[in-house]
C-alpha cells in the first residue's frame, strides 16, 4: 500500500475529491501505536501550505492560521484506528451519492479526518477567508489507553497550541451534532481463594466461583439515563473481560472481573468511582482507567451558531454522545466542543465498518459554510 498521499487528490480551491482521499487515507495502516507513516502523510501535505504554521509532536500534528480573527475554531481528530479485521483495503461499493465505503478507520474516524484535511489546504489559502482563526488537529493513540492520547500529550507539551474559542470534534455522528460525552471508568473487581487440586476441591476455595455475586449484581443493574443540559445520556455498567486459573486441574486462587462504566457527564469521576464501590461493596476494587465526560456546552454562543448553521444543511437536531471523546479534554481547558463528523457512530469498530460516501460531502460543505461565516 501507498504511504504518501497525492497532492493532486487535494485542491485549495474547494474541489477536493473526498472519496479518493478518505480511500487513501484508510488504505494507510494507521492502527493505535502504528500512526507515524500516516501522519509523515498527513505532514507533508500541511507543510506544503503557505498557509499554515505546522507543528509535530510525536505522531501528533498541530496546523494553524494565523489571520489576525477576533477568535479561534480548533478542529481535531484522531488518525488511529482499532485492529484490522481483514477490512483493508478498502472497498466502494455503487456509484455517485448512492454508493458506500467500506473498510477500517472508514467511519471510526478517517472519514472525518480527511474532511478536515481538505478544509485545512482550502481554508486560508489566496482566495479563501474564514471568519476565524483555525487550528487543524490530527493526533495519534484515542484508541488505547487515555494516558497514551495524543490531544492529551499535546495538552501537557503545548497547551497553547489548544486554545481556542470553540472546537469541533470529527468523530462519527451520522453527520449531526451531538453533544458532549459520557465519562468511563475501568475497574477490576477481584476475588480471592486458596489453590487445591482440582480431585480434593474441598482442601481449597475456588476464586471463580467466588465472582457469582458480582455477575449478579451487574445482570441486576439498572443503568440510569440524565438529562443535562437538554439531552438525555445513557449510562452503562458492563463486565468486559474475566479471567481467572492456571491450570485444568488447579482450583483458581484468584478471578478478576474488568467491569467498563458509562457514566453521564453530569458525574464526576470521583462520584463515578464512588458508585462503583457501593455497587460492588465487600470486594476487592480496583480503577485502572478512568476520563471524565462534558456536558453538552450548546448554549456558548459559537457552539450556538454552529449548531444553527449546521442543521440548516444536515437537518435533524442535537443529540447526545453516549461513548468518550475528545471533547472532554478541551472541556477541561474550558474550551466549548461538540461531535460532529462523517458516519454511524453503531458501526465504529466493527468488523462491517462502512461509510455512505455522501455524508463526506455533506460535512464538509456545512463545516465550510460556517467558518466562512455562513
Amino acid at each position: 500500500m501507498d504511504t504518501v498521499i497525492d497532492p493532486t487528490l487535494l485542491d485549495p480551491s474547494g474541489k477536493t475529491d473526498l472519496v479518493a482521499l478518505t480511500r487513501t487515507i484508510c488504505d494507510i495502516p494507521s492502527v493505535s501505536g502504528d500512526e507515524k507513516a500516516l501522519a509523515d502523510a498527513i505532514e507533508t501535505v500541511l507543510r506544503a501550505c503557505p498557509h499554515l504554521e505546522v507543528l509535530r509532536d510525536g505522531d501528533a500534528l498541530v496546523a494553524r492560521t494565523n489571520l489576525g480573527r477576533d477568535r479561534r475554531v480548533v478542529v481535531a481528530g484522531h488518525i488511529d484506528t482499532v485492529p484490522i479485521a481483514d477490512n483493508l483495503p478498502t472497498q466502494l461499493v455503487g456509484a455517485g451519492d448512492d454508493a458506500v465505503l467500506w473498510g477500517r478507520g472508514t467511519v471510526d474516524m478517517l472519514g472525518g479526518v480527511a474532511v478536515a484535511l481538505a478544509l485545512a489546504v482550502e481554508l486560508g489559502a489566496p482566495g479563501s477567508a474564514p471568519a476565524h482563526d483555525l487550528t487543524w488537529i490530527f493526533y495519534d493513540h484515542e484508541e488505547v489507553d487515555s494516558a497514551l492520547n495524543g490531544l492529551g500529550r499535546l495538552a501537557r507539551n503545548h497547551p497553547e497550541l489548544l486554545h481556542g474559542d470553540f472546537a469541533i470534534l470529527g468523530e462519527p455522528s451520522d453527520a449531526g451534532i451531538e453533544g458532549g460525552c459520557n465519562g468511563t471508568m475501568r475497574i477490576e473487581v477481584r476475588t480471592h481463594g486458596v489453590a487445591a487440586h482440582s480431585a480434593r476441591a474441598w482442601t481449597g476455595e475456588n476464586a471463580i466461583h467466588a465472582v457469582a455475586p458480582v455477575l449478579d449484581r451487574l445482570a441486576a443493574y439498572e443503568p440510569c439515563e440524565v438529562e443535562v443540559d437538554g439531552l438525555v445520556y445513557r449510562e452503562g455498567l458492563n463486565a468486559v473481560r474475566i479471567e481467572g486459573g492456571i491450570a485444568g486441574n488447579v482450583i483458581p486462587d484468584a478471578c478478576t472481573v474488568e467491569v467498563n462504566y458509562r457514566f453521564a457527564p453530569s458525574r464526576s469521576v470521583d462520584e463515578a468511582e464512588a458508585h462503583l464501590r457501593e455497587v460492588f461493596e465487600g470486594f476487592d476494587v480496583e480503577v485502572t482507567d478512568a476520563a471524565g465526560g462534558a456536558r453538552p456546552g450548546l448554549d456558548d454562543p459559537l457552539a450556538a451558531q454552529f449548531v444553527a448553521s449546521v442543521l440548516a444543511t444536515t437537518g435533524g437536531a442535537p443529540a447526545p454522545k453516549y461513548g468518550w471523546t475528545d471533547v472532554a479534554r478541551f472541556a477541561e481547558l474550558g474550551v466549548p466542543a461538540v461531535n460532529f463528523g462523517p458516519g454511524d457512530p453503531l458501526l465504529a469498530h466493527k468488523d462491517d465498518e462502512h461509510l455512505p460516501v455522501a455524508q463526506l460531502a455533506l460535512c464538509r460543505d456545512a463545516l465550510r459554510a460556517w467558518l466562512l461565516g455562513g
